[in-house]
């Protein structure tokens, strides 16, 4: 069991080896620099490795709470969860949780391949995804037939925020540390106005994107693409990219430009630099919203729940049926529930001390 800093290249190279004979999509959240960044933040962070016949076999990125309770690295902003495992090794998931103390695994992005956990899934959902494999032409070709409204009015207003508002310019990799504020700067306000928990007013959160955007690792990238209008930034988002797969992030615009749809703009354009750079795939994450349904051409499961083991583990998966959400946090609408839980739970760690 180490801290993520801990692991050494052998071991990394391990990892990205193992991720590389994986049928699954590179997704960047899945290497060993994503759970470095997040280790790096949050202290709590661990890697199991595990050994077969004296070599790094497989991976277990994770984060320890109170009691044991675990939980995917980066749970609430990572986009793709797992264990990473070669081909072939397949331990015992409790006894994988016991030898790593922990009673359970929250997870709420499971890799659709995880074997290992998927039996533990309480929920299934879908991810939304941009094929862009056969080039940015193709896939202009399929918006064309599935949603010709949509590309013609999205690129009519290119066209006129550059009329109106100077010309249009898009940077895919963009180092300018200002335009990486104006793009947290406006989320924060996105999240306000929605109602929404403003992740970056999470300092971890906020050093996390700083971390990562300063990453320049072949399999994962922090990556910062702008839209400009008249020289300045309209719309921007920050991402994580592999060779072949850029996972859909954190993306904004300036609401006085909302008009023009700069966001829907900056992601045809994105889509278009990312088939330029030999990108597959764009992955969009999970969960409904109207740009996802028009942009995207495919689908990905991913999976939420809690791997338990007996005892300790399947008492805080009983907590509720959300158990990523709950079991992890407890359970809101049910206190008296969980405040016998945390007693009982206690009372057998005095035992097992004694």
């Amino acid at each position: 069991m180490l801290r993520p800093q801990e692991l050494g290249e052998g071991e990394r190279q391990h990892w990205r080896d193992i991720r590389a004979r994986s049928t699954a999509p590179r997704n960047p959240f899945m290497e060993p620099e994503f759970t470095d960044a997040v280790g790096r933040v949050r202290p709590r962070a661990r890697v199991a490795v595990l050994y077969d016949g004296g070599e790094a076999a497989g991976f277990l990125p994770h984060e320890r709470g109170p009691l044991g309770q675990g939980r995917a690295i980066g749970l609430g902003v990572s986009d793709c969860q797992g264990a990473v495992l070669r081909q072939g090794l397949a331990p015992d998931p409790r006894g994988l949780l016991r030898a790593c103390s922990l009673s359970s695994l929250a997870f709420d992005n499971l890799e659709a391949e995880q074997g290992l956990f998927v039996p533990y899934a309480a929920e299934e959902h879908t991810t939304y995804v941009i094929d862009v494999e056969k080039g940015y032409e193709a896939y202009e070709n399929v918006l064309r037939a599935q949603a010709p409204k949509f590309l013609k009015t999205t690129l009519a207003k290119e066209r006129r925020l550059g009329r109106q508002a100077g010309d249009v310019r898009f940077v895919f990799d963009e180092r300018e540390p200002a335009a990486l504020r104006a793009l947290m700067e406006w989320k924060s306000a996105q999240y306000r106005r929605t109602g929404r928990r403003d992740r970056f007013a999470q300092e971890w959160i906020s050093r996390l994107v700083g971390r990562l955007a300063q990453t320049r690792a072949p399999e994962c990238a922090g990556t910062l693409s702008v839209l400009y209008a008249g020289g300045r930034p309209v719309a921007a988002h920050f991402g994580l990219r592999s060779a072949t797969v850029l996972a859909c992030w954190f993306p904004a615009y300036d609401p006085d430009f909302a008009k023009y749809s700069p966001g829907l703009v900056l992601h045809l354009r994105m889509a278009e630099a990312a088939a330029s750079e030999g990108i597959g795939l764009l992955d969009m994450g999970r969960g409904p919203a109207e740009y996802k349904d028009s942009l995207r051409t495919g689908e990905l499961p991913v999976y939420e729940g809690a791997a338990t083991r007996p005892g300790a583990g399947a008492a805080l998966h009983w907590l509720g049926r959300e158990p990523a959400r709950r079991a992890h946090g407890f359970v809101r609408d049910r206190p008296r529930l969980a405040s016998l839980a945390v007693r009982t739970l206690r009372g057998a760690a005095r035992l097992r001390r004694s």
